[in-house]
């Protein structure tokens, strides 16, 4: 996921911090727009993990605080929902102006109401979904309802909320049970997907069913279970992701995808940013990578970690295929390797490059009822696995241009 620092200015005149996080590629075919929950950023563990999942799919997302709220300018003081719905509004001209009009827009918690509403006034948005959203945004008060009393006789009140202190004024507590859901949701007329956990104990389960029935089809419901409301479990998030980014395929344009051809065994194919690279072996598709510390994305194994693998595959298929040769009870075999380059034994001018060979470390678990000749005679077996023997050899490697391409 390519990050990218932007701002931009909502109608209020205050500069709003954001990330704008492309694909690996960097040429998203749609963008989307993060809303987060109430009193939150843009840096939560579930924003970063469900952007993640859609940007894997080819969708930007932007992903932005607020007013008066992490890096963006403001008092939070003098916000309400009406304040988040314009902030919505303002990133969506943002994005049409400087990239593509969005066409999705994704609201966890009280961000998810305010999407909806949002989304009512986007026209290019095409789908909405929402996590863990309360069916009135007016459920939000029940995080205030020590502090209510004071909020309305004295106009104002400190309330905490996730170990942070932040002034709710009267006129948020006003503009809240102003807003019908209901009436918006009648009238959207978009895709909507609700995700909700059943355990959440902020949002109850019971405000999803309330969303679902009142959306009009397309709409679909995707139970979170097991997850708290912050979506704090990175693999529960992740999950989310995923989920909007399959299911919003149905609802936008997507490019035609050129698909991989080669009259070769294999054929990889890199663009001009980053190093993520597609694969075709065979018939099948693949993802390798660089780690992010040479500059990578780590989105797949690295061409080191694929030639360790070939070199552990192939080892527990030759091993497999000889035991069941002789009826072995061979039970499971794992191959664990190491890739490193080393010094030549006894090596004259280690200081030349030279010097080093490539070694592979190979430790072999056998699980089955094996005597020790049948375990003497599978680490024999192993060194004669067709890769292993490749690796062992010297060589040849030539190089051709593709006369179609001169």
């Amino acid at each position: 996921m390519r990050s990218k620092k932007v701002t931009f200015v909502n109608t209020n005149g205050y500069t709003l911090a954001a990330k704008l996080e492309l694909p690996a590629n960097g040429a998203p075919h749609n963008y989307a727009i993060f809303a987060h929950v109430f009193t939150g950023n843009k840096n939560l563990s579930a924003v970063r993990h469900i952007s993640r999942a859609l940007t894997l799919n080819g969708i930007a997302v932007l992903r932005f605080d607020f007013t008066g709220l992490g890096e963006s300018e403001g008092d939070f003081a003098d916000t309400n929902f009406t304040s988040n719905v314009e902030d919505l509004l303002a990133a969506a001209k943002f994005l049409e102006d400087n990239y593509k009009a969005p066409t999705i827009i994704v609201g966890h918690s009280l961000g998810g109401a305010a999407s909806i509403f949002a989304a009512s006034k986007i026209e290019s948005i095409r789908a909405v979904a929402t996590i863990g959203t309360p069916s009135e945004p007016e459920h939000v008060t029940h995080l205030l309802d020590s502090s209510i009393e004071d909020i309305e006789t004295k106009g104002f009140a400190n309330v905490t909320i996730g170990g942070r202190t932040f002034m709710i004024k009267k006129q948020f507590l006003d503009d809240l049970r102003s807003k019908d859901m209901y009436e918006i949701l009648h009238n959207l007329k978009k895709a909507i997907l609700v995700l909700h956990s059943p355990q959440d104990k902020i949002v109850e389960i019971d405000n999803a069913a309330k969303i679902y029935g009142a959306a009009y089809h397309p709409k679909s419901f995707i139970t979170l279970d097991g997850a708290d409301h912050m979506l704090t479990d990175k693999i529960a998030a992740s999950y989310a992701g995923n989920t909007i980014a399959s299911w919003v395929s149905r609802y936008i344009d997507l490019p035609k995808k050129e698909k991989l051809d080669t009259d070769k065994q294999v054929v990889a194919k890199l663009g001009k940013e980053g190093y993520t690279t597609e694969i075709l072996a065979g018939q099948h598709g693949m993802i390798a990578d660089e780690s992010e510390e040479v500059g990578g994305d780590d989105f797949g194994p690295s061409p080191y970690e694929l030639l360790s693998s070939a070199l552990a595959a192939c080892t527990v298929m030759t091993l497999q295929m000889y035991a069941r040769r002789k009826n072995w009870d061979l039970k499971e075999v794992k191959v664990h390797i190491n890739h490193d380059k080393k010094y030549v034994e006894d090596c004259h001018d280690c200081d030349q490059k030279n010097s080093k060979i490539d070694h592979f470390e190979r430790c072999i678990e056998f699980e089955g009822d094996l005597s020790e000749e049948q375990i003497a005679r599978l680490l024999e077996i192993a060194d004669k696995c067709p890769v292993h023997r490749t690796l062992s050899r010297d060589v040849s490697i030539s190089t051709d241009l593709l006369s179609e391409h001169v």
